[in-house]
This record gives structure tokens, sequence and C-alpha cells, in this order.
């Protein structure tokens, strides 16, 4: 995998895409032809985003978003997990071929409905400048409909506002769809569903730049910009260190006998454990990342399950469903890399069962939002704990994953709901007021702490970045590690999980020697036990040179250390 072409490729796509953005966002406030007219409110839609985002942040969101789609394509495309391909050509061909399909009377079942419109147009009777873009147009967006029923947090946008935005040029040798199949060759696929993680950074690498100018200007870094500040993709190996001394050690003291050591390159041996967690069934374990960027360790996650459950006895058509729906946790603040990280296991599910896709289940992936809600408006009582969680979540985009919920949440959650479905409301702003409360409980039921496993490559990020609002509530809360939001995610982490969990992370190494951590430093080695750690220094990540960050890898164990 060549980092670089893939960096000024994914670069030069942002901002060639911001640009053709713009320029329709311009089209449609000034224009007013026959096309416009026939989506009087897809038009209506953007101007009133235009008028609350700003020209700059509408064109950012609708780039974004027709990059991370046209790329989810051609990653399945080059896969052979789509037939016809979606914007790959046959070899040998420049066009499409879910074109060329359509153009030999061949047009997919889900597209079926349109095919009168595209025979109309291909054979002239509907006149059009262009007759293959404007059909293979209809097409892109229908087939984009098509997935949204089995991939909904990623195309379930598409059958909007953003269909006016879709580019012009889409079938040119310079076309961004021409430009995404080069860019994103088969050998970059091959590499396996982290390609689109590497994306990802890169895409926002030159927003991160922008941030960190601003931040030696001394203007702090606000919530909108925190993902952009601390994304930071993860190296394999450091995955499967933190994994496979987490997880994988947890499953070899519950199963002495078992042959997974042998798969784990990156299992260190520790001292005898007698007092671990007991695990009956690998549909017990629970396994979080709570800043889950495109979901790379999720992915290892899967795997090492997959060769757990495989060792148990299960049916290999039966595992990818299993983990997704009962193992995998992730969160993150940036919506854009909750979505990354959905498809990422959706990926890796689909490599192991072919029909994955047509089983409609969704991974337990959910972007952290700020959501208010009026419980009085509902009638609805919680207890001060959980009322405390929910108030906190106006922050969500700030907090993140540090809310912290109570113990058995969950159940008090499904209690009031129980309560509430009965209840009719006969006004909009009641029933919008009970679907933000549902939207909130789902996101503090992932907060609770009741999981055995939490692996994260956490956000950096010094009290000098924070914002306002974030330093005041760190420093609240997380006292003895408030100097730095990774420090904060290692008290967070260990909050989260049930007793003689196990949390790996990768963060700076200054908390173990600065004189500021010194009461996280005591707190972790009286409360907490390290299992292993291997400490890096410099060069960790790939994409950071000098001698900028110095980091340290560890898996603690959620238990006193043993009395010698």
């Amino acid at each position: 995998m060549d980092l670089n072409s893939l960096k000024k490729f994914a670069q030069g796509m942002r901002r060639d895409l911001v640009s053709q953005m713009d320029a329709r966002i311009e089209y449609v406030l000034k224009s007013d032809d026959e096309y416009l007219r026939a989506r009087q409110s897809e038009k209506k839609r953007i101007v009133e985003l235009e008028k609350t985002k700003g020209r700059s942040e509408l064109a950012e969101e609708a780039a974004y978003l027709w990059f991370n789609r046209l790329a989810a394509f051609r990653y399945m495309d080059s896969r052979g997990y789509t037939s016809p391909r979606l914007v790959s050509p046959r070899s040998g061909e420049s066009q499409p071929e879910l074109l060329a399909e359509i153009k030999h009377g061949r047009t997919p079942a889900e597209l079926f409905s349109r095919a009168p419109q595209f025979d109309a147009i291909l054979s002239g009777r509907i006149k059009a400048a262009q007759p293959d873009r404007e059909v293979y147009k209809e097409a892109l967006l229908g087939t984009c409909n098509a997935w949204a029923t089995r991939m909904p947090w990623l195309f379930a946008k598409v059958d909007d506002w953003a269909s006016l935005l879709l580019p012009q040029d889409l079938l040119s040798e310079d076309s961004l769809i021409a430009r995404m199949v080069s860019g994103l060759s088969d050998a970059d696929c091959a590499e396996g569903v982290e390609i689109i993680g590497w994306l990802y950074q890169f895409y926002i690498s030159e927003k991160k730049d922008e941030v960190f100018a601003l931040l030696k200007k001394n203007v702090k870094i606000s919530k909108e910009n925190i993902p952009a500040a601390t994304q930071l993709f993860t190296p394999h190996w450091i995955v499967r260190f933190m994994v496979e001394n987490s997880l994988g050690r947890l499953w070899l003291l519950n199963r002495p006998e078992s042959r997974l050591k042998e798969r784990m390159k990156y299992f260190v041996e520790s001292d005898p454990e007698p007092d671990y967690l007991k695990v009956k069934d690998p549909t017990e374990l629970k396994c979080l990342d709570p800043c889950c960027g495109s979901g790379h360790i999720l992915a290892y996650f899967f795997e090492l399950l997959y060769a757990i459950y495989e060792e148990e006895g299960y049916a290999p058509v039966e595992i990818p469903s299993l983990i997704i729906e009962k193992n995998i946790y992730g969160i993150d603040i940036d919506e854009r890399a909750a979505e990354l990280a959905a498809f990422t296991l959706a990926m890796v599910a689909r490599e192991k069962d072919k029909r994955f896709f047509e089983r409609d289940i969704q991974p337990n992936v959910i972007a952290m939002r700020d959501a208010s809600v009026n419980l009085k408006k509902l009638g609805v009582r919680l207890s001060p704990d959980l009322q405390e969680s929910l108030e906190l979540l106006k922050e969500g985009r700030n907090y993140g994953s540090l809310i912290p919920v109570p113990a058995g949440a969950a159940g008090e959650i499904h209690e009031v709901e129980a309560g509430i479905d009965a209840h009719r409301f006969d006004d909009l702003f009641g029933a919008a007021e009970l679907e933000e409360l549902k939207v909130a409980f789902r996101i503090l039921e992932y907060l609770e702490p009741r999981y055995q496993v939490v692996v994260t490559n956490p956000p950096y990020m010094g009290g000098k970045g924070m914002n306002e609002g974030l330093k005041a509530y760190v420093g609240k809360r997380y006292p003895d590690s408030k100097s730095d939001l990774f420090a904060v995610f290692m008290e967070r982490c260990l909050e989260g999980l049930v007793k003689r969990g196990y949390m790996g992370m990768i963060n700076q190494q200054s908390w173990m020697f600065l004189s500021s951590f010194e009461d996280l430093r005591k707190k972790l080695l009286e409360e907490d036990t390290i299992v292993v750690m291997a400490h890096l220094g410099a060069h960790a990540f790939e994409t950071i040179g000098g001698e900028v960050v110095q980091t340290t890898s560890f898996v603690l164990k959620k238990a006193r250390p043993p009395i010698e």
C-alpha cells in the first residue's frame, strides 16, 4: 500500500469535490430550469441548508457524502460484492459496468422500475444532451437508494437534497468516478477494508492542518473540529497487540486448551491469573471501542472472535451475524467515522458470509450527538444518575464517550420506554421529543459499564487545546487525568468495564513520568493491574515523523494487583 499516493489522491479528490459542490450549489440557488422545477422540495432543502450552515460547510458536507459513497462502491466492486460493478468498468472498457449492462437491456432488479425511463433516454424519446450521462446518473441514485435498505447509515441520505449535487461529470476519462477507480486500485482494496480508514485520515488531513494552525494562534478546538484534530489511524500490529492481550487473553484463561494462541503473533505471556472473569460462551463477550474511528480495532475484534466461535463449533454461516449482533460495539463523536466503522464491520462480515447483506443485521456502531429532551413535557421521571447522564448529553459531541452512565441503566431505560410506548402524543412537539428521547436512550445504553473488553486509541489533546466546556467538564470529573484527553480516557475506559475485564490502549507515554499524572499513576497501581506493556517511544505511527508523539501501548485489568 503506497500511503503517499493514497494521501495525494484523497486530498486532491476532496479539493475537487468541494469545488464541484460549490458550483452545483450556485447552480441550484441561481437557476430556474425544467430539471430544478421538477425537484422543488430538494431545492428548497438546499436553500435552507445554505442559510443555516453556510456555503462552505454545505459544500464540505456534500463533497464528503459523495466521496464516501463512491469509495464504498469502489471497494465493494473490487472485492466482488456487487454485480454488476457499480462504478468500476469491465476489463478493457471505460464505462462503469452498471451502465454497460443497462445499455444492453440488462437492468439490475433493484432498478427495474426505472428501466422504461432508461430506454426512453437512450432511444431519444426523452431528449438529453448526454444520454449515457443522464442514464448513469439516475442509475447511480437508484442504486444508492437500493443500498439504503442494507446499509442505512451510509446511503439513507442520498435520496433527498444530495441528489441535486451529484457531480455532473461521471463518465469522462478525468471524471471523479474514473479517478476513484484509478486512485483506489484493486491492489489497494486487496489489502483489506482498513484502506477505507487510511482514505478518511488522508481526506481530512488538510482540515487537521487548518485546526492546528488555529491552535498555534491560541484558538481552542471547537467540538466540531475535535474529530479532525484527533483522528489517527492505528497501525495494524498495535491493534493486534492490544486485542490479542485483552480479548485473546480472556478467552485463553477460560479455555486453556484453546489453540487461539497459535494465531496471536503479539500475545505476551504473563503471570498466572487465578482470579479471572468467567465466560461460558463467546456470545457473552462484549467488546467496545469508545473512540472507534473508521473501525480498525473493531475489524480485528471480529477476526479474533471468528476464530473463537469456530473453536466452539458454531456453524460458519451463523458466526458473522452472531458477532455483529452480540459482540462488537463502537462509539465515535464523528458521524462520518461512525459510518465508516459500520461499513468496515459489514465488509468483514460479508467476507465470511456471502449472504450477509441480505440478513438485515445492523452493526452496533453509533455516533455521539447533542440531544436535549424536555422530560416534563413527556411526563417522564428518571433516577437522578440517569437524568444527569441525559443532561450531559446536551454536549454529546463535545464530551463524547466521557459521559458516565450508571450500571443497570439499560433496565431502567427499557422500563421507561415500556411505560411511554402506549402513550399517544397528538402534537408534533410531543412526538419529536419522544423520538429525541429514544435516540438519547440508545446512546446512553452504549455507554453503560457492561463490557468485558475495551480497546481504543483515544484522542490526544492537552488542556491548552480544549474548548472551555470540555476543559471544565474533565477538570471536574477527572481531576487526576485532566491534563490530556488520552489520560482521561484511561479512567473512563476502566469505568466501562465489568470487574476483572481488560482495557487495551495506545497513548502518549507522558502519563508514566510527568508529575501532573502522579495521582493517576497511584490510582492505577492501587486499583488496577498492568498486565502487559510495550513502551514504544517515537515512530510508532507511520504518518507522524520525528519525535512528536512518544507512545506506549498496554493492557490493564480492572482488578487490584495480587498481594505478594
